[in-house]
């Protein structure tokens, strides 16, 4: 029969750490003030210049790349990753990186891609959001290079990059 206790209220799941990118950024750019609803420090959003365009609803970000990761980042509680040439990893709380080793090899399509998977790896295995964006980044940069080294600024591909990560953490370990 029916109890006369009333049901459970429903517990909202909690959100794991989580990489927004692409289309995932074009969503939430049409979701009214989106940051309210999503829990603070749980995602990396990994825009390019004219997604952050998109998100923050301007036509232009300024000269100043650092400030404009950070004030998104500080505004939306959320880890920020600007990508461009120089790449700026942001917290919300204040610590930033910034990452200025940009090649050619790095601008094709789908080595974003490549970044998006690779700080979702790093999240898989249990780092704090804000250390997988920088190590992420970090290990997307030192995969472009070896790609650069390897093929050339001309006719990289982002299939390119993906068997250098590994490469690359080696590398980083062996430091």
């Amino acid at each position: 029969g029916m109890s006369p206790e009333k049901p459970a209220e429903r517990q909202r799941p909690e959100l794991p750490p989580t990489v927004i990118d692409a289309d995932g950024l074009t969503l939430l750019s049409q979701i009214d003030q989106w940051w309210e609803h999503a829990p603070q420090g749980t995602c990396v959003l990994t825009p390019h210049p004219g997604e952050m365009k998109r998100l923050l609803g301007t036509e232009e970000l300024g000269d100043d790349r650092i400030q404009v990761g950070e004030e998104a980042a500080r505004s939306w509680g959320q880890i920020v990753v600007l990508k461009g040439a120089t790449t700026v990893v942001a917290h919300p709380e204040g610590r930033t990186a910034v990452n200025d080793g940009g090649n050619p090899a790095l601008a094709t399509a789908g080595t974003g891609d490549v970044l998006a998977g690779a700080i979702a790896g790093l999240l898989a295995q249990g780092l704090a959001p804000y250390d997988a964006a920088v190590l992420g980044v970090y290990l997307h940069s030192a995969a472009g290079r070896l790609v650069r080294d390897e093929i050339g600024d001309m006719g990289a591909l982002a299939s390119d990059l993906l068997p250098r990560l590994p490469l690359a953490i080696r590398a980083l370990k062996s430091t």
